[in-house]
């Protein structure tokens, strides 16, 4: 598979990734954008490995992890915004009205991600450990203390009902 290929077949995926851990669409964009630069500029070892997307997704989550490490951004927002340019996804509202997702955001960012990729994108513990480049009984740790940090902030109906 070519690049362009893939881009096209998986960048809208890799948005709603970046956005279902970032909480940000704009965010989830350039989340996006940059996993996919990141991607190309290393083609060949990306097509060379077990699994592409994953990788791809690797670098995203690595991205994440990484922007929420950083004390403050580099990029400054622009004066003025085109919005004529700019589609809102419709999911924004919904994700961002939900409950859960006020529950997720209160937690580290490890913590969001671990629950994401295991609840949202059903991924079992080896593949999160992989993205992650920890160990399995590191995620399920991680996970463990998500879901206890979020039934002690009193969502735990909630969570119980939506993540079971």
């Amino acid at each position: 598979m070519e690049f362009e290929e893939y881009a096209s077949a998986r960048g809208q995926e890799l948005v709603r990734l970046g956005f279902t851990v970032s909480g940000d669409y704009q965010r989830a964009e350039d989340l996006a954008q940059i996993a996919l630069m990141q991607a190309f500029r290393a083609w060949r070892k990306v097509q060379r490995s077990d699994d592409p997307h994953n990788y791809v997704r690797r670098i995203l989550i690595n991205s994440y992890l990484s922007m929420t490490r950083r004390r403050s951004f580099t990029e400054a927002p622009a004066a003025e915004i085109d919005t004529e340019t700019t589609v809102p996804d419709p999911a924004t509202d919904i994700v961002n009205s939900d409950d859960l997702w006020q529950a997720l955001a209160r937690l580290s960012a490890r913590e969001r991600v671990v629950l994401v990729l295991r609840y949202y994108q059903d991924m079992d513990d080896r593949t999160i450990a992989d993205l992650l480049g920890i160990k399995p009984s590191s995620v399920r740790a991680t996970a463990s203390r998500a879901l206890a940090g979020l039934r002690k902030s009193g969502q735990s109906h909630r969570v119980d009902e939506r993540l079971s």
